[in-house]
């Protein structure tokens, strides 16, 4: 998935026609109406796909004519402009919808199912600002900024579809934190958008109350190791952590890793250092994160089929 001189136009074009499907033209009927809310949104999808900050971005719209001229943007927006539309549209409502509409653009182009026969979920730590390698070395050796770098930090965790790589919902927070505390309403957002058949986990979801949450309510199955706790040679007392020590899937388990493999492509092509300062905007940038990969997984896929 490399950028070629052609990437960007192309990921600026498709997180254009995203936004044209699921945001209304102007967020408010008394606006200015200078600028459309997809063509701000695409701004924005562009930003993190090419690494920049606010400023950076409105200066190369104005230096590259043909990316403002790709969406039909007349006018470059302040750079302000751009921070505002960030704070409105990765409100929890509109990423929600601006994430659905990702997934359901990759069933239309049979990019992915509609019924996902294996989903894998875990959770991974961000770096609230780029560290040098070199202060990172001297941090370790100052025990007291040690513990302070490890006392808060952005977090998110995602369930994505083995296949695609595609992510399928998103719940940042703040760490560190156990895995399990992101496990229901991660959950929640994955089956409102589609079936899963199988669900992979490690055993940092390991719980009788996990298992019933995925099978009962939502109807999948589930595959996470029963090592949670103190080792011991006995079988576990409860239902379905028992049926995972005798009846455990090495061969679907092994797929699990394709979680790891998503949260690498974020962080090798997005960046694993956010830009943002607050833990709500952080919020917002972890879930305009997981849209960006999605809309270049869709671009190549779009590429593909030409």
């Amino acid at each position: 998935m490399g950028k070629t001189s052609k990437s960007p136009k192309a990921v600026l074009l498709t997180a254009h026609q995203i936004g044209l499907q699921c945001l209304r033209r102007y967020s408010h009927l008394l606006s200015p109406k200078k600028f459309t809310q997809p063509q701000l949104f695409a701004c924005l999808v562009l930003k993190e796909f090419l690494r920049l900050d606010y400023r950076k971005l409105s200066a190369l719209l104005q230096d590259a004519p043909s990316l403002a001229a790709a969406i039909d943007l007349t006018k470059i927006p302040h750079f302000t402009t751009f921070q505002k539309a960030h704070d409105r549209l990765l409100g929890s409502k509109r990423a929600k919808r601006l994430l659905d509409e990702t997934v359901e653009e990759a069933i239309r182009h049979r990019l992915m199912k509609r019924r996902v026969k294996l989903a894998a979920i875990d959770g991974t730590g961000f770096e609230s600002r780029h560290v040098s390698v070199y202060y990172a070395k001297r941090q370790q050796k100052t025990l007291i900024l040690k513990r302070r770098w490890r006392r808060r930090h952005p977090k998110v965790g995602i369930v994505c579809d083995c296949c695609s790589h595609f992510i399928l919902s998103v719940v940042p927070g703040r760490g560190p934190i156990a895995d399990d505390k992101h496990f229901r309403p991660a959950l929640k957002q994955a089956a409102d958008r589609l079936k899963i058949d199988t669900l992979l986990a490690d055993a940092g979801y390991d719980s009788e109350s996990s298992h019933e949450l995925a099978r009962d309510v939502h109807g999948m199955r589930t595959v996470i190791p029963p090592s949670r706790g103190r080792p011991t040679n006995k079988l576990p007392r409860t239902k379905w952590r028992k049926r995972m020590a005798t009846h455990f899937s090495k061969e679907k388990y092994g797929q699990r890793w394709q979680v790891e493999t998503v949260y690498s492509m974020v962080k090798r092509m997005l960046g694993s250092a956010l830009r943002s300062r607050r833990t709500r905007t952080q919020n917002q940038e972890l879930k305009l994160r997981a849209i960006t990969h999605n809309v270049m997984i869709l671009w190549q896929g779009f590429s593909t089929e030409q």
